[in-house]
């Protein structure tokens, strides 16, 4: 927020003619040395798709704080990531850069190299604080941070666990959304130098599975009856990628683990990591806890629900779970505003909410996401814009996490090093619509085998289609029109008609692999030449 000296402006309007001029010059520069930098508060979720915030789609839920951002900024309605998992996300955000390009590729191999450029680097040499709290999600310790305090691997929604800057490992009692905000808040009000600028990453786990929702909502949404999505019972005709995945509601789905219909007399896969979870609830909690859960438990294995009637009934559980756990982060986002509010800091602060990716919500059958289909590749991105930014409204262009690095660095006033991949959002949030905007996107997704067996697969997307090829153990091409088919459940590769289409979309899509430097079409072709 830009200061102005009351004083000072009185002499300019009163003074006489013959001062006139020197004040003029006077207060001119002293605006501008008053002026300020901008803060940035960066608020990611894991997991949270467009379709379960109310700005997005009104079918679900609703979620007032995350539609005041958007009400009060911009809201993106074309923003994907760049490879749709959390591990992977988190280093795009932070590094600018596709997977290939920062070495972090998929959560079961990789480790961060912390030593390597990043935005919160290049900002601290800008003069900006920076500060991370929650998932970090890495598995190297943080670089580039004032202050860090994250969690071990995906953290725990009850009493969690926080790895501190000393390297503790330090249990909290709390539900974790709401300590993740107390720490974050703590850290603007108490712990920052309040003369620089700061860029605070509030990183949350929700809304990662298993939904474990805060104890005082437990019941809520218990009476609403979530709308199924058309292609939920998806038969995956000439989409052989999509058939082999093990992330369905119905078939993968673990009883116990996802739905809470816990028994120590039964078994399940996921049984023993349930029983971890909960049991970090205090012995007042937990009694709390189950008494809820008691009831809708018995009812379960009485009625014993098989084929569609069990499906439909886990994907009840699953949305009213996943709801739960949304209302809190809500209600923390919530929070933090009202603290840059009441502190004087929002018309200085860019307030960005987005996701580390999409989700499933019974689209295709599926929970989870790592496909380069629209529910996981889209993301959510709605800002809040400092008061001397004039634009409202929807930005439609085709923007990537790859960007949010850059266009931090721009805010800031900081160079943009070459070898950063992705490119300022600046002129978008100052309305402008520029000519030479981005006509594609470049995705690739490399976690295979692994947890839900999604196929390696990299693709295209423009405007109006897109064009996926899966690889490794299968070659398989897929090609959709996003205008006539948006739930993409028609594979148009190899037919009739689509000839031009996707001629135009392979050369599209090795423009960009040399753009970006992503080495994966020599790597096949190598592999090929070995196999004759």
């Amino acid at each position: 927020m830009k200061n102005f000296n009351f004083s000072a402006s009185l002499l300019c309007s009163l003074s006489g003619t013959a001062v006139v001029l020197p004040l003029l010059s006077s207060c001119s520069a002293q605006k501008k040395a008053e002026a300020k930098p901008y803060n940035i508060v960066y608020i990611m979720t894991d997991d949270h798709t467009a379709q379960m915030m109310s700005c997005y789609d009104q079918r679900y839920i609703e979620t007032p704080n995350l539609d005041r951002i958007a009400a009060d900024g911009v809201r993106f309605t074309n923003s994907f990531v760049a490879n749709s998992l959390s591990g992977p996300s988190r280093a795009c955000m932070i590094t600018g850069k596709h997977s290939h390009a920062n070495g972090f590729t998929d959560n079961t191999t990789c480790v961060f190299d912390g030593s390597q450029q990043t935005m919160p680097k290049l900002l601290q040499q800008a003069g900006y604080q920076t500060a991370i709290v929650g998932k970090w999600h890495l598995e190297s310790l943080p670089t580039g941070f004032d202050y860090w305090e994250i969690l071990p691997g995906q953290g725990d929604y009850y009493n969690p666990r926080f790895i501190t800057m000393q390297n503790d490992t330090v249990a909290e009692k709390g539900y974790l959304t709401n300590l993740i905000t107390d720490k974050s808040i703590d850290w603007m009000e108490n712990q920052r130098d309040k003369d620089k600028p700061f860029c605070l990453f509030i990183h949350h786990k929700a809304i990662h599975r298993n939904w474990l929702p805060e104890l005082k909502y437990l019941s809520l949404y218990e009476d609403k009856t979530f709308p199924m999505p058309d292609n939920f019972y998806d038969d995956y005709e000439d989409r052989p990628a999509a058939a082999a995945q093990e992330m369905s509601i119905w078939k993968d789905m673990d009883i116990m683990y996802d739905t809470k219909m816990y028994r120590k007399d039964l078994k399940s896969p996921l049984k023993v990591a349930y029983e971890a979870y909960v049991g970090r609830l205090t012995p007042e909690e937990r009694a709390q806890y189950d008494a809820f859960y008691a009831p809708i438990i018995e009812e379960f294995y009485k009625k014993n629900p098989q084929g569609r009637d069990l499906a439909e009934w886990k994907y009840q559980r699953y949305m009213r779970d996943y709801a739960k756990v949304v209302k809190s982060l809500d209600d923390n986002v919530g929070r933090v505003l009202d603290y840059l509010q009441e502190k004087g800091l929002l018309d200085n602060t860019l307030v960005v909410y987005t996701s580390d990716q999409g989700f499933y919500m019974g689209e295709h059958g599926w929970f989870d996401k790592r496909f380069m289909y629209e529910e996981s590749m889209r993301t959510p991105l709605v800002m809040r814009l400092p008061k001397d930014f004039q634009t409202r409204g929807d930005i439609p262009q085709l923007v990537q996490n790859i960007d949010y690095a850059p266009t931090f660095l721009d805010l800031a006033g900081a160079p943009i090093p070459d070898d950063i991949q992705g490119v300022s959002l600046l002129p978008l949030l100052r309305g402008e619509k520029p000519a030479d905007w981005r006509k594609s996107l470049y995705y690739h997704f490399y976690e295979y085998p692994a947890e839900h067996m999604v196929k390696r697969h990299y693709g295209v997307r423009t405007e109006r289609y897109k064009l996926i090829h899966f690889y490794n153990d299968i070659d398989e091409w897929e090609l959709y029109d996003l205008q006539e088919d948006p739930t993409e459940m028609h594979n148009l590769y190899g037919q009739p008609g689509y000839e031009q289409v996707t001629e135009d979309l392979r050369a599209e899509l090795k423009k960009l692999q040399a753009q970006y430097q992503d080495p994966i079409e020599e790597k096949l072709q190598a592999e090929k030449e070995q196999k004759k």
